[in-house]
């Protein structure tokens, strides 16, 4: 914790030693103290005493007795109370201004649902309505923001690479047959005002000549996104590449790195993410847009002194972000929130959960109001089944909970050999040539399969759909009973015509392409999420098991496990159901996720009813996974990168003490240490100059080693920088000391320099013989940067958040230099 000591008057010996006007330099606070270093580990403890610091400041300027704020009053009642009575007496600017800083933390998340849930309405009403000029279309782009521009842009340029609509090429195929007055219900999809490639510029539609043609085209369209996305990142801003989840996990955590939700960040991976998914690549924007709704949040964080200046604080507006970015890439509001407490914080107090739950509401409210997909509802993939499920149909859902597990497995192991060897081995150097040839691939292998030549979020809707009666697709194409005189909402399970065969071979082919494609993919130099074609892989797997249980179903009503709940000309199974539970197979295989998942899986498709086989597919999936490993794929590539993260969720159970695993070990040189009162400048910087080390402990002596305190290295280099600039008289030779009274030195001397106030009087310390399970524990509940280790007082040695992680993976057989991060 930081001393509160105040600056003492002169003593009569530092009167007769000239030093009457010493000053303690945190006393009017420079610029960057208390700060850190880009890739380092904050300090909780340290963050959340000065937060305390700046709540007492109010206690001490406020003129009223605050004697009544006693036991069943909260500390931050009465801070804000005080403050703004306080502040109320000086001016109306300052009232303002106090309660601006009181209701920060809601503003803040008002202003991030807002940004985040305005980005599918405004912009999606615009593109509805016929534009009358450019000028239209440029007011509808400023009038939207960061989510709805993707949205919108990714359609269109998805079609593009198909065809353009001759009446306003803006539009996507959907929105250009909206408009045409000549489309019937049952071509829905066919207007003359959309032509594809080859008929604009031949004239024909049909023929090997039109076939080559749209092919060529589309693999050119796919590869000029794709080379637009690489290099724009590699070029601006090359933290915009990928999912973005684990380094957020990683600095939610307590990790600096800077840049990393910076503004050019935010820019180019909103506008790269829009190319990389209309290049067909197998990958999806829902985590992407987590990482930009966390730069929203630090953007918003700079606005306010009391998150811009503590890193803490920072955090739990960053874990509110994700929140509101789950929220609005899936029309998930509780989906959101619990993704966030689940999956990616690591520091989640109660306030930060109401925070959290106003940000995805407020972004949720904004989403339903202006109806963002087009179906009156909140939700991406909207479904309405007309059959429950059956307590038989438990068995097909938990093997598609085995499916998802041993997916995830797979997958996970591959996608790190994958890119251990891109970080190993030449393939790394060539970014740029890796995005150019996995695009080509998939472009190539993707056309010829209309299952996979659409975007995958299509492909999933059409998978969780019910066949009804007016459905068109080739899953739906079953032979109806002329005879049948049923109502619309409940036709009968019928027997299953050549579309549906010829539909579930192209399904079989597109997931065995699904599966190896996104291995190569998730990764690469380009924003890509995870969650759409990890769902994708499930869905398909998902829809053939179903469709195979409703045939057998049909041709064999008599089997004993079909016996007692389905009846012949009755509509047993639904194909669609077994997709949603296939897809969040899937996607809890690779995650790891259970409760966040069953929730944004129900939210996402409205199917609250359908709850119970979505946690049965979920926690088998969990389990099997959880058998070949306990990583999920996000902290397979914390792992993979080095960064200093330590898991909640992992366990230590070996028999190590803290002198096992503390600095300095046998033949290492001595403990960097300064002493309180005897220590020059030129000896401090030297120290600084030779070692890099965070910070060093303070002693009485180096002879006695007894701890005085600890003081960090970027504070005591800004410490002595800005003394040398503003205090006449420190030299080289000037003592430092952290003691309160200057110590006892001849006339001669030059000024010493007193430093106590960038001292922290009480570190956490942890004796010798402490077992390593308790500071591994302390380390993960406390969220310290090191620890100091003590036997009856003296000094012994030092343990850090890297010693720790290190240790850890030496005792599970891994390289303990992996962990290359403070």
């Amino acid at each position: 914790m930081e001393a509160a000591e105040g600056v003492s008057a002169p003593t009569p010996t530092e009167e007769m030693n000239g030093a009457g006007t010493l000053m303690d330099f945190l006393d009017e606070p420079f610029p960057d103290v208390g700060t850190y270093e880009d890739f380092h580990t904050i300090d909780w403890l340290r963050e959340k005493s000065r937060d305390t610091d700046r709540h007492r400041k109010v206690w001490r300027s406020a003129d009223e007795p605050w004697f009544w704020c006693g036991a069943g009053v909260p500390l931050t009642v009465c801070v804000v109370v005080l403050q703004i009575t306080s502040k109320s007496r000086e001016s109306i600017w300052e009232l303002i201004k106090s309660l601006l800083d009181a209701w920060s933390g809601w503003v803040v998340m008002l202003l991030i649902g807002l940004l985040s849930g305005t980005g599918s309405t405004a912009f999606l009403e615009c593109m509805q309505q016929q534009f009358l000029s450019a000028a239209s279309c440029i007011k509808c782009v400023f009038s939207s923001t960061l989510a709805g521009v993707i949205d919108l842009a990714v359609d269109w340029m998805t079609d593009l690479k198909e065809g353009v609509c001759l009446s306003a090429f803006w539009y996507s195929h959907e929105q250009c047959c909206w408009t045409s007055n000549e489309t019937t219900f049952a071509d829905r999809d066919k207007c003359p005002q959309w032509q594809k490639w080859a008929e604009l510029m031949t004239g024909h539609t049909e023929g090997a000549g039109a076939y080559l043609l749209n092919y060529f085209l589309y693999i050119l369209w796919a590869l000029l996104f794709s080379f637009l996305a690489v290099t724009l990142v590699r070029v601006f801003a090359p933290y915009a590449c990928g999912s973005g989840i684990p380094e957020i996990k990683t600095i939610l955590s307590g990790f600096i790195i800077r840049g990393y939700l910076g503004k050019w960040t935010l820019l180019i991976k909103t506008v790269t993410l829009v190319l990389a998914v209309s290049s067909g690549l197998s990958l999806g924007k829902e985590g992407p847009l987590v990482h930009v709704a966390c730069c929203c949040g630090n953007l918003f964080c700079s606005l306010f002194s009391k998150y811009s200046k503590n890193e803490g604080k920072r955090r739990e507006v960053l874990s509110a972000a994700a929140a509101a970015g789950v929220s609005v890439a899936f029309g998930a509001p509780i989906g959101g929130v619990l993704f966030s407490l689940e999956e990616v914080s690591y520091y989640f107090p109660l306030k930060t959960l109401w925070r959290s739950f106003f940000a995805a509401l407020v972004a949720a409210f904004t989403l339903r109001s202006i109806n963002p997909f087009g179906n009156s509802r909140l939700v991406l993939f909207y479904v309405e089944y007309h059959t429950p499920w059956y307590m038989a149909e438990l068995v097909p859902f938990i093997l598609l909970g085995v499916f998802g597990g041993l997916w995830g497995t797979l997958f996970i192991r591959a996608n790190i050999a994958w890119c251990r060897r891109r970080k190993t081995t030449q393939l790394g150097k060539y970014p740029v040539l890796e995005v150019i040839i996995v695009t080509a691939i998939t472009a190539v292998l993707a056309y010829p399969n209309p299952y996979t030549r659409r975007s995958t979020s299509e492909l999933i809707s059409e998978l969780f759909n019910d066949c009804g009666a007016l459905e068109s697709s080739q899953l739906c194409d079953y032979i109806n009973n002329p005879n049948m005189s049923r109502p619309v909402d409940d036709i009968p399970d019928r027997p299953a015509g050549p579309g549906v065969y010829n539909a579930m071979w192209q399904l079989a082919l597109a997931l065995i392409f699904k599966i190896v494609i996104t291995i190569f993919t998730f990764g690469i130099k380009i924003p890509s999420g995870l969650f759409i074609p990890s769902m994708a892989v499930g869905a398909i797997a998902g829809r053939i098991v179903g469709i195979a249980v409703e045939q057998m179903a049909y041709h064999h009503h008599d089997w004993i496990i079909f016996k007692n709940w389905c009846r012949p000309g009755a509509d047993c199974v639904t194909p669609g159901l077994y997709a949603m539970v296939g897809a969040a197979a899937c996607l809890g295989g690779v995650t790891r996720m259970t409760v966040s998942l069953v929730v944004i899986m129900f939210e996402l498709t409205g199917g609250l009813e359908y709850i119970v086989p979505l946690m049965a597919a979920a926690v088998t999936s969990k389990w099997v996974a959880d058998a070949f490993g306990k990583e999920g794929i996000y902290e397979s590539h914390i792992q993979l990168n080095g960064y200093p993260y330590l898991d909640v969720r992992d366990e230590f159970t070996h028999r190590t003490l803290a002198t096992d695993v503390m600095r300095p070990r046998r033949n290492d040189p001595p403990l960097a240490v300064l002493t309180q009162d005897s220590t020059t400048v030129e000896d401090v910087e030297t120290l600084i100059k030779d070692t890099d080390y965070n910070g060093f402990p303070v002693v009485v002596s180096r002879e006695s080693e007894r701890l005085i305190g600890f003081v960090q290295r970027r504070d005591l280099t800004l410490a002595i920088k800005n003394a040398r600039q503003k205090q006449d008289g420190v030299v080289s030779s000037s003592v430092v000391y952290f003691t309160e009274d200057a110590p006892q030195l001849p006339a001669s001397n030059p000024q010493p320099l007193k430093l106590r106030r960038i001292l922290n009087l009480s570190p956490f310390t942890v004796t010798d013989h402490t077992p390593m399970e308790t500071v591994v524990d302390i380390f993960r509940k406390l969220g310290l940067r090191q620890c100091l280790v003590t036997r009856s007082g003296r000094l012994l040695g030092i343990i850090t958040k890297k010693d720790v992680l290190r240790h850890m993976a030496q005792m599970m057989n891994q390289d303990p230099e992996s962990i290359m991060f403070n």
